[in-house]
């Protein structure tokens, strides 16, 4: 039985802010009698005043659990390790990550501006990505800002993360960030309408996998690699998940079965190759189609002459890494073809999806804590549920839930208990 931390319960329901109704009777007509005296036309009755932009400063000199090769020095944060990469890219320059506080908004938003206080060299470079925790405790991926460039998030977020992303030319001065501030705001109207209870189906795309090995290396969200470990890379940081943490996981399906795996690392070849989003989403290369990787469309076709963000001439058409582990339990034995879906994408099929709470949080075969592990959640994560059953009742710090939910990606139950919300049984799923 894990030991998780306490469960958060009872999220608020989201509310927009709203002008004050006019007045009724006798007040309204009043109101109308002194309109010629007015210098400016009153507003609408039900006008809607769009919520103030909110702006905070983060805090750079307290180190994350889920920073990488970060240290902070005479006031700036810098690359620790400039010999450090992260292990599926294999470059010869320092990487480092910062993960900030997560911020708590009083009101909903879509937008986030940043204003960056740093010192960068020619060979180094500083990158702000965010990303936001809707009401219902699931995460955006991470959408980068910049100067003059607000990151445009894809729903309402009531909770906003940053992360700093340092590099530097092995032996070079690393860039030195003093000061980040941030500046959130909605950008009006466009998530309004609630999302429908049931999606489409999260995106899938087949495409080429490597093995990555590089056991005792680092991965870019700090994990060092272990024999048989089992996560995957994928060529962006938009989809990378804190280590020890399944926010962003996909489903590989290879010869002999499939294997759900957290996005712990980031490559092979590219850096900015969100293959899996539209193409208008893209942060990169927005003439190919969604689902085509960079890499392979230049080892392929020739596309940005064979070459990859970095200017490498790409020597397969790799589009995720499989960690040894993924590698060989999904059934390939050499670099081949896989189907991947990408988990937290905007899908569902008949399924609803919930945050979890805790750590090593088991996924069993049936619905009982004595029956076979199939999976483990290694920390919070948005898992899809298909179904709910009534089973063995689990008791943990004064709380008992018999119901169990049924995730479709690990095909196991987990206890209701786990799952971060305040009912017991979950609404709006069926029973199995």
């Amino acid at each position: 039985m894990p030991i998780p931390s306490l469960p958060r319960r009872g999220l608020a329901p989201r509310r927009r802010p709203g002008a004050a109704r006019a007045l009724s009777g006798t007040v309204c007509l009043l109101a109308l009698a002194s309109t010629a005296l007015a210098a400016a036309p009153a507003p609408a009755a039900d006008a809607v005043l769009p919520p103030a932009p909110v702006s905070w400063r983060a805090d750079l000199s307290g180190p994350g659990a889920d920073d990488v090769n970060v240290r902070y020095a005479s006031g700036a944060l810098r690359v620790r390790d400039g010999s450090v990469s992260p292990a599926s890219l294999g470059r010869d320059r320092g990487y480092a990550s910062a993960v900030l506080e997560t911020h708590h908004l009083d009101h909903p938003v879509d937008r986030v501006a940043v204003d960056l206080d740093a010192t960068v060299p020619a060979t180094a470079g500083v990158e702000v990505d965010v990303r936001g925790r809707a009401a219902d405790g699931t995460w955006t991926e991470w959408r980068r800002a910049a100067g003059g460039t607000p990151a445009e998030l894809p729903r309402d977020v009531v909770d906003v993360q940053a992360r700093l992303t340092l590099w530097n030319a092995q032996g070079e001065p690393t860039a030195a960030v003093r000061a980040l501030t941030l500046t959130a705001d909605d950008a009006g109207g466009a998530h309004d309408t609630p999302a429908p209870a049931t999606r489409a189906a999260a995106f899938s795309a087949r495409v080429y996998a490597t093995r990555e090995g590089l056991v005792g290396h680092t991965t870019a969200n700090g994990h060092v690699i272990q024999a048989n470990d089992h996560f995957v890379a994928l060529p962006s940081r938009r989809a990378l998940s804190p280590a020890g943490s399944g926010q962003y996981s996909v489903q590989v399906c290879g010869p002999a079965r499939c294997e759900t795996a957290p996005v712990w690392d980031v490559g092979p070849w590219n850096t900015h190759d969100d293959h899996w989003n539209p193409s208008a989403q893209r942060e990169q290369w927005k003439d190919l189609p969604q689902g085509l990787p960079e890499a392979q469309a230049a080892y392929d076709d020739g596309y940005n002459g064979g070459r990859d963000e970095f200017g490498r001439q790409v020597a397969n058409p790799a589009g995720i890494d499989l960690a040894d582990g993924t590698f060989y339990n999904v059934g390939l034995n050499d670099n081949g073809y896989v189907t991947v879906t990408y988990l937290w994408t905007e899908g569902g099929g008949d399924t609803r999806a919930f945050p979890t709470w805790g750590t090593d949080v088991s996924v069993r075969q049936q619905a009982t804590t004595t029956s076979t592990s199939v999976a483990s959640l290694p920390g919070p994560t948005t898992v899809r549920v298909r179904c709910q059953v009534h089973g063995e009742s689990v008791t943990y710090d004064g709380y008992s839930n018999d119901g169990w939910s049924y995730l479709l990606d690990y095909g196991g139950y987990v206890s209701n208990i786990f799952i971060d919300v305040a009912d017991a049984w979950l609404p709006g799923v069926p029973t199995c």
